[in-house]
């Protein structure tokens, strides 16, 4: 009785810990979508609610890691439960990064709304849907425990640098054009860049799912090929 009860506990510990992680991945997405709102809309109130809400985002980060830990200490789990907890530590720390970049979004957006609006630059819209695209298909994989999405995710981070490098390039021609804009150019590469690094976060996410779930470490490696 005492074996099945503590099984209990561990099967609710798991639960929490895997609805802590959804709820974080969630939070994050809302995260990057109010940040482009913000930089599109040049709505400084919603900006400054990105930045706000990084801190809950922080607290996340902080009390999942606590129950992640606990569960390792008082319950000694093997195999795949052992995976997932130890993934879980590297996926909290990407998920807050992420959520970093978000709030970094959105402070270059409070920037560029006290300058005059720029004609005839690049729009961040696409890289910003690849972006956010990707990062919901990892969470779905992490979700449904499913290696062959989560590989798809890596796969697709080739073309969120492709996008990357082209508008960068996009915007620094801009400014050798009219070198005045420089100043008004310069939050939108760094937009750029992090919404690159929350690519780059979500195919580390991609990455742990493949670990969680077929206990192959595909870091530093080329992508993993999906089934379909």
């Amino acid at each position: 009785m005492m074996t099945t009860h503590t099984s209990k506990d561990f099967e609710t510990e798991l639960r929490t810990l895997r609805e802590r992680l959804c709820a974080m991945g969630g939070r994050c997405e809302q995260q990057i979508t109010l940040a482009m709102q913000a930089l599109i809309d040049r709505d400084d109130d919603v900006a400054r609610k990105v930045i706000a809400n990084d801190e809950a985002i922080d607290r996340d980060e902080s009390e999942i890691d606590e129950l992640a830990l606990q569960i390792l200490a008082t319950r000694q789990p093997v195999a795949s439960d052992l995976r997932f907890i130890t993934m879980s530590l590297k996926f909290v720390t990407d998920l807050e990064r992420i959520g970093d970049n978000a709030a970094g979004i959105a402070k270059r957006a409070l920037e560029l709304s006290r300058l005059p609006p720029l004609e005839g630059i690049p729009d961040l819209a696409q890289l910003s849907q690849l972006v956010h695209r990707n990062l919901r298909a990892a969470l779905d994989s992490f979700v449904a425990k499913d290696a062959d999405r989560a590989a798809t995710v890596i796969q697709a981070d080739r073309e969120i640098d492709k996008r990357n490098a082209s508008l960068f390039a996009e915007l620094l021609a801009h400014v050798a054009a009219d070198p005045a804009t420089v100043t008004r150019v310069l939050p939108l590469t760094s937009v750029c860049r992090y919404l690159e690094r929350i690519g780059d976060h979500t195919k580390n996410l991609a990455e742990e799912v493949v670990y969680m779930v077929k206990a192959q470490d595909v870091r530093h490696r080329p992508p993993p090929k999906s089934a379909n």
